[in-house]
Order: structure tokens, then sequence, then C-alpha cells
């Protein structure tokens, strides 16, 4: 039998419901902002309009010349983002504090106008920058503070949560349709029966918004909401110990390599010497400094010794090392061997250390952990040709028709690593 106090745990449950399906809505539209269209059309039409305009500065997951794009409408505004695109200097002019300090932390460079741009062509370009070309996050470099994805060990990646809230809505939603039934035929039954004034009262009554904030319903979910949040927080901080992304301490000598090896290209291995034939890079010596800068005094232009350069006159004189502070640094239990990669490998500095030439600071540019390790085996294939070291395993793979690569040569192995 449908009585009254049917009809008010229904329509209670239905108000709360409500109540928290459009709070997870206002969640939902912090984690993906619907301005940017994902469609493949608009995609590809993006990813034109980045090629032609972009693709010199920027790339979309490392930093270039410019920093890295994926996320630029997290970080700010969409509305904003495409009046920086137009006319960056007009932005900065405005004297918005997030475009100000992206200004000053490269340097001041100038960004070109882009006045001739539509507005579809900016919302193609921009998903292309949040949708296109997506690669596993494990397997990038993350930027510093204006990174533009989830770096590697960075804790829980924000698509899961983005999925999460959505599936959440969804369900929710449903429920909500169901109550919202319910009541309607509860209302309609109890209408038609004969009942006493109190009780058409009670059928035809209003919401209570305090009943349902404090219903236990409400409490429960909240409370649950509550701990799920905090349970992620726990686990992002859980997955970055021991992650030093981004570290970049003050050196005893304020050595850029930038200058060094951007503007002079002068070779990693002229300094790091022991790359090509060691298990470490090595700290270059005073010495190595000095076949330059017995000569090289100053920056060109201005007289006397660079205090700078006069630190490392003082560590010759002194006969005391200069006390570089290390900045990538694994733990004991992994083995990494620099002339394995550099010389066997050939690969090139930047794909583990970043734009190098482009660091006034160094910093740690990739996360290292062991997952970024092996995404990287498994995805990076091996150059063979002309190089003897891998004769005998290209006839043992002679027959497998995919590219070889590091993951079919034991790259995968534990004891490659640990032992």
């Amino acid at each position: 039998m449908l009585s009254k106090r049917s009809l008010v745990g229904v329509r209670m449950n239905f108000h709360t419901l409500a109540v928290l399906f459009f709070m997870l809505i206002g969640i939902q539209a912090f984690a993906a902002d619907p301005a940017v269209d994902s469609s493949d059309e608009a995609v590809a039409a993006g990813k034109a309009v980045f090629n032609a305009n972009c693709k010199t500065c920027h790339k979309l997951d490392q930093k270039l010349i410019g920093p890295a794009l994926r996320g630029a409408t997290d970080r700010a505004p969409v509305d904003l983002v495409k009046s920086f695109i137009k006319n960056s200097q007009a932005v900065i002019a405005s004297g918005d504090s997030y475009y100000t300090d992206l200004f000053k932390e490269y340097n001041n460079t100038v960004m070109i106008s882009h006045e001739f741009l539509s507005d579809a062509d900016l919302n193609n370009l921009l998903a292309y920058i949040e949708f296109g070309d997506k690669v596993d996050p494990a397997a990038v470099a993350a930027v510093g503070g204006d990174g533009a994805v989830a770096s590697a060990g960075g804790g829980i990646p924000n698509e899961y949560l983005t999925v999460i809230l959505g599936v959440l809505v969804v369900v929710l939603l449903l429920i909500l349709v169901v109550l919202g039934l319910i009541i309607s035929v509860l209302t309609k039954y109890l209408t038609k029966q004969d009942l006493d004034e109190d009780d058409k009262e009670f059928v035809n009554q209003k919401t209570n918004l305090g009943k349902v904030f404090k219903s236990d319903m409400f409490v429960v979910i909240v409370t649950a909401l509550v701990i799920a949040l905090v349970a992620k927080t726990a686990l992002d901080g859980l997955y970055s110990v021991g992650i030093q992304q981004g570290y970049a301490p003050t050196q005893p000598i304020a050595y850029s390599h930038a200058l060094h090896a951007g503007t002079l290209e002068i070779e990693c291995q002229y300094c790091h010497t022991g790359v090509e034939i060691g298990k470490s890079a090595n700290i270059p010596s005073a010495n190595i400094c000095m076949n330059c800068h017995t000569h090289v005094q100053n920056i060109q232009g201005k007289e006397g010794v660079s205090p700078e350069i006069q630190k490392i006159y003082d560590a010759v004189d002194n006969n005391q090392p200069i006390e570089w502070v290390r900045v990538h640094n694994l733990p004991d239990l992994a083995y990494f061997n620099h002339s394995q990669h550099v010389m066997v490998g050939e690969i090139e500095c930047q794909t583990c250390h970043g734009p190098i030439q482009e660091m006034e600071v160094v910093g740690q540019h990739s996360a290292l952990t062991m997952g970024w390790c092996i995404d990287c085996h498994r995805q990076t294939e091996i150059t063979t040709e002309g190089n003897a070291y891998y004769d005998k395993l290209v006839q043992v793979h002679s027959d497998s028709k995919d590219a070889l690569k590091v993951k079919d040569i034991g790259g995968l192995e534990c004891a490659k690593c640990h032992y």
C-alpha cells in the first residue's frame, strides 16, 4: 500500500540528490571546459593552424622557445587565451597577473600578434592544443609550473578524476529521473484518495531545503565525496615521494647553459667528458673551464674580470674544487649507464634532460621514475643501421615485421637496471 510516509522518503531523497547533482555539475565545469571543441574535425583543423603559426616556438607537452601549450585553457579563461594569442602585448599591458608572470619567466620574449586569425581558427587551434596528438604522460617530461600534462609519477592524472565525476553525474541523473517518476506516480495516486485536510496539505507541500541539507542521505554522500577528495590528495602525495622533477638549485657559479650550449653551441661532451665512456656524465673540473676562461674574462664589451669568472680563478688558485650542487640523482638501487645510451643508443641529451640549451638555471626536466624509463624502453625504436653493436640482434629479430624496440632486446628485464 502506497502511503504518505513513502512519499516523504522519496521526495526527501529526490531533493537531496538534486542538490548533489547540481554540485557535481559545478565541479565538472572546472574539470572540462565545454567551450573547447574536442571533435576530430576541429582538432584536425587546429593542427593546420598550429603548424602554420605556432610550431616554430611551441610544442604541446614540452617547452621549446615558449611554454608547453597543453592545458592553456585550464590555466586561464578561454576568451583570455584567445586574446593573448591575437595580441599578447595588449593582454600583458592590461595587467593580467598570469600572463605578466609568464612573460617575465621567458625573459620578456615578445610573441608576434595573430590578429589575422578568425574566432573559428582560434577555436580549432585550442581544440588541437587540448586534445590533439596526445601521448602517454609517463613518456613525456612535464614542464615546471606551466606544464601541460600530468607528469610521470606526479599523481593520479586529472583525466581520471574527470571521468569519475562524469560517471557520478550520469548515475545521479538517472536516479533523479527514476525518483521523479516515483514521486509523480505517488502524488497522482494519493490525490485520488479520500484524504483529510492534513494529508492534502502534506501532499501539496513545498520543498524544505533545510531538511534536505540535514537529511542523513545528504550528509552521507557529502562525507563520501570529501573522503574521496582527501584520498586522491593523499595518493597524489604518495605518488610524488622521491620525485624531484623541476628541482633547480642555485649553483655556486651562475653558469648559463643557454649561453654556452645555446648561443655558443658548445657540445655537452666537451664539458661532461665521461658521458661517452662511462656510467656517469661527470661534473666538469675548473681546468676545463680554464681552457676558455684563461682568455675570456668577461662578457664581450665589458672590462675587468666577471665576478662569476673570478670564482673559477679563485678555485684554481686555492686548489679547491667548485662545489656544484647535484641536480639529477637516481636512487642507489637503479643502474643507469650514460655511455650505453649516448654512444650505443645514440640518444640525444635533450631526450632526458630537456632543452638544456635554453636553460639559464638547469633543473630536472624529466620525472626519471621507473615508469618513465619503462615507457621510454617500450616506445623507443632502435637505430640499427650502421651500428655493428646490433647486427646479431637484427638477425635474431629478422622474422618480425615490427620495428625493433628497446623492449625487444631485454629493455624490460629487471636485472638490466636492478642487480
